[in-house]
């Protein structure tokens, strides 16, 4: 996946709902929004109830961001692709030695040749 340039995001904790806001690009209401709709941003509460976004909840903010604006994928599809584990990757082939190569090559011709 091609990810967006990495925005550089302020060396802090916690971030208040306007600053996320900010480096986000996006509307206040909108953040709102998406905390109901994926269950991975989770920010604190002050004893005012303010909201306090963690620095892993503002990357999920700007990752949810890069899925809908760039990527056009439904909320559905972006809650799906951030719940699915990522290391579901099929394991690689390990790579033929070289007389591995040569005996199933020689074997192809063998029948190639005898076609």
């Amino acid at each position: 996946m091609t990810m967006p340039e990495k925005t550089q995001l302020p060396n802090k904790l916690y971030f208040k709902i306007g600053e996320v806001s900010k480096i986000a690009q996006l509307p206040t209401y909108v953040l709102r929004f998406w905390e109901n709709e994926f269950s991975c941003i989770r920010p604190k509460r002050t004893s005012s109830g303010q909201r306090l976004y963690r620095r892993t909840d503002v990357e999920t903010i700007l990752k949810i961001r890069h899925l809908l604006h760039e990527r056009k994928f439904t909320i559905e599809g972006a809650r799906q692709f951030l719940s699915t584990p990522k290391n579901d990757k099929p394991a690689a082939a390990s790579p033929l030695s070289i007389k591995e190569l040569k005996d199933e090559l020689e074997s192809i011709r063998k029948l190639l040749e005898d076609s």
